[in-house]
């Protein structure tokens, strides 16, 4: 079982992070060429590292009542990192509690059957149960009990084979294509999408999920959703099942998320290209919406071949329906979708105003006048770092005006200059370059290939982006750039990308000119180069390649995700490497760590299961429990008995004394 999953995260990864991006940013070469012999002389010898001297965070912004930053942040022992092929367990810092909390197949809606071990549930268990691959999450609270009482809201972003009593059947057919039973399709599509539990705390102080609550919800690739913003009714989103163009059946991929100010969730559809196929290869050149996001083409879709029973995802044209049948189909996907976890009759919407990308986080950034920017990562060897403002300013006395603040704004995609300054390039219809002659019609054609606009405005190719978090005081803000080991021509190295065989992955941050998240300019430098220290050698003793060592002062990990600030100003910082692989043969199974942003020392605080992703990260109000998602582990998590079948689970994290997580 093991085996078989290990495989299929490693062919999904294959395909979810190939470069997709054909720009060569030519204008970078300066950049590239200083940065080559730099990191070549000895890994440590980076341009951008010199460029400020020490953390951005010395030019922190006053906030009145706001307590200053105490030394040291980090009060835990770090714990050591895990190598063995059978750790099948989390290991936590001394005085810290680990409990499985949340598990694929556990009961959402109170009709959910109990979960069974050889996973032969069908798909209408599915719907009423907690999805695969948990992923990002957000605990809401309830103002009476704000640190006893919540609703938890987690994504779903994918499926594993697992899922399944056997495995992910197919026939293969005489044509090339591939045939799936439908039963197993529909259980995967119920097992993609957003679970909300209500949480509370009992009087012995463990937390439960509440019996007949009304807020317990499943939203799956099977619910409906309203398409808002620009491209509400555009012609491009037609399909012959929607000939409106403004209700989409379902969320794939879900992903990081972000929250809002008035109290919605922002799930992110990131790698929606797998469930695509365009059969007609001439079609699939003539549209960049197609071939610049990666959408299958040939006989069968890049990885799940729904298509085979479910028509909307053939996005081959077809002459003889409506609108072409679902050619259009893929432009449905890849948005920002809000969703009221505290309406569990409201429909989730798709905000199309803030692009479609591969997006992997939505997170928000308020400034003291009302101005937000809500910044991206899209996660793909080669794919740039945005940010969405809103036109309007949110009313904190007015949360109902802002519900549809998303809907008007206008996106930018960042430039990282080799002098430590970036720009925030706007994708406007009409302006530099974005226009009919480049294959733009109008804004919404901007929207809806954001990634084509952004290579045409000469934004900064990135080391796949994911995961973005801002600075609680300062608003300084940080992205995880996971790693890039087929560099190739199209995505160059520069100042911020420096490594020519990236296995490894960094940490950039930047401060926005005033601290304002509406500025257009901004200063930036590496916070970090994941990797190996100094004079570490390989299995067999050898000592490491340079492009293997990091700058990391502490404890040692590898390709960086996700990535959040707490209220004390601790940067935790979440990883997804392959730990079977020769160059994370010192830092092991994925981890949880926690770095101080001034001092830029890194302690590792958890380790998860052989073959799981740490991903997933909140908190209660007083920083006093914590979440995290241990996504397709290897083995038998959460029963750690080498032979049951493992499940991704929510885990919760508490101090023995209750204090404060990290402190």
């Amino acid at each position: 079982m093991r085996q078989e999953h290990h495989h299929y995260h490693d062919d999904l990864q294959a395909v979810d992070d190939r470069r997709l991006n054909p720009s060569q940013a030519t204008d970078l070469d300066t950049i590239v060429s200083r940065s080559r012999r730099q990191v070549l002389k000895g890994g440590l010898a980076l341009a951008a590292f010199g460029l400020f001297g020490g953390s951005l965070l010395g030019c922190q912004r006053s906030t009145p009542g706001a307590q200053p930053l105490v030394a040291p942040l980090m009060g835990f022992t770090g714990v050591a990192a895990q190598t063995g092929a059978d750790f099948d367990r989390i290991l936590v810092a001394d005085g810290y509690r680990a409990e499985a909390f949340f598990s694929w197949g556990d009961a959402v809606l109170d009709s959910a059957p109990p979960w069974r071990d050889d996973a032969s549930q069908d798909w209408q268990a599915q719907l009423l149960q907690a999805g695969d691959n948990h992923d990002g999450m957000h605990f809401f609270p309830f103002e009476e009990a704000p640190n006893a009482h919540g609703l938890l809201v987690i994504n779903h972003e994918y499926i594993n084979p697992t899922l399944h009593s056997d495995g992910f059947s197919y026939t293969e057919l005489q044509d090339g294509r591939r045939q799936r039973p439908l039963d197993q399709v529909r259980k995967e599509q119920a097992a993609h999408g957003v679970s909300v539990l209500e949480i509370r705390r009992d009087t012995e102080g463990q937390w439960q999920r509440v019996s007949g609550s009304r807020y317990h919800r499943r939203i799956s690739a099977m619910t409906p959703m309203v398409v808002s913003g620009p491209l509400r009714g555009d012609r491009r989103m037609r399909t012959a099942s929607d000939p409106s163009g403004t209700e989409v059946l379902g969320t794939l991929n879900n992903c990081s998320m972000g929250v809002t100010p008035w109290g919605t969730y922002l799930t992110c559809e990131e790698n929606f290209h797998n469930y695509f196929v365009n059969r007609d290869a001439a079609d699939h050149a003539s549209r960049p919406t197609h071939q610049r996001y990666g959408i299958g083409q040939g006989q069968r879709s890049a990885y799940y071949a729904w298509e085979s029973v479910d028509a909307r995802f053939d996005a081959t044209p077809d002459e003889q329906q409506p609108h072409q049948g679902h050619v259009n189909e893929p432009h449905r996907f890849g948005w920002v979708v809000e969703i009221d976890p505290f309406d569990p009759y409201s429909t989730p919407i798709k905000r199309t105003a803030m692009g479609r990308l591969g997006r992997e986080c939505s997170v928000l950034s308020m400034g003291d006048d009302g101005r937000m920017a809500v910044y991206s990562g899209d996660d793909a060897r080669g794919e740039y770092v945005w940010k969405f403002i809103p036109d309007g300013r949110h009313d904190p006395a007015n949360r109902a005006a802002s519900r549809d603040l998303l809907d008007s704004g206008i996106l930018y995609a960042a430039r990282f200059d080799e002098d430590g300054r970036g720009h925030w390039l706007p994708l406007i219809w009409g302006v530099q370059g974005l226009t009919a002659a480049n294959g733009f019609a109008d804004q919404q054609a901007v929207l809806l290939n954001a990634r084509g606009a952004a290579d045409i405005l000469g934004a900064t190719p990135m080391d796949r982006p994911e995961w973005v978090a801002v600075h609680p005081e300062s608003r300084e803000v940080y992205v995880t750039l996971t790693n890039n080991h087929e560099r190739g021509d199209r995505s160059p190295l520069d100042a911020a990308n420096p490594r020519p065989n990236n296995q490894h992955g960094q940490i950039l941050r930047w401060r926005e000119d005033g601290a304002d998240p509406a500025a257009t300019a901004f200063k930036w430098d590496l916070f970090l180069l994941a990797g190996d220290q100094p004079g570490a050698t390989d299995a067999e003793g050898q000592p490491l390649p340079d492009n293997l060592i990091g700058t990391i002062q502490g404890d040692i990990f590898s390709s960086p995700d996700g990535l959040a600030f707490d209220g004390g100003g601790r940067l935790w910082i979440q990883t997804d490497s392959d730990e079977e692989a020769a160059h994370t043969v010192n830092t092991g199974c994925n981890q949880l760590l926690c770095a101080d942003p001034q001092t830029r020392e890194v302690r590792r605080f958890l380790v998860g299961p052989r073959g799981a992703e740490i991903t997933g990260i909140t908190w209660t109000p007083d920083y006093r429990t914590l979440w995290i998602n241990v996504q397709h582990p290897g083995i038998s998590y959460p029963a750690s008995d080498g032979h049951s079948r493992p499940r991704s689970t929510t885990v919760m994290i508490t101090h023995e004394d209750g204090r404060v997580i990290g402190s």
